[in-house]
């Protein structure tokens, strides 16, 4: 099974407000309360689709997934660069298939 690397950057200019809400509904976020009591994580997107995270903006996910990554980052006007790979057995390993 064959997957796809993206290599992706959100816009210059944007505001710091809407990258930390891309990267929250991207990639979730762990959150605590005033105090550290309570933890819990906010889900995003990835925490649905096996993925691996090589870089900042650089993902493995398999073809199956490809069209909702895509039209997620296209979203957000993100530049994008999609290209099939074929993954390692350590990646499949990692990805969870």
């Amino acid at each position: 099974m064959d997957g796809y690397i993206i290599v992706f950057n959100l816009p210059p200019k944007k505001k710091n407000v809407e990258i930390s809400k891309f990267c929250q509904m991207f990639y979730g976020q762990d959150t605590s309360s005033w105090g550290g009591k309570y933890r819990y994580h906010r889900r995003g997107l990835l925490d649905d689709i096996p993925h691996r995270k090589l870089s900042r903006g650089v993902i493995l996910i398999y073809q199956d997934d490809l069209e909702t990554v895509l039209r997620f980052l296209e979203g957000y006007n993100a530049h994008i660069h999609a290209r099939e790979v074929k993954l390692i057995e350590e990646d499949r390993k990692e990805m969870g298939k």
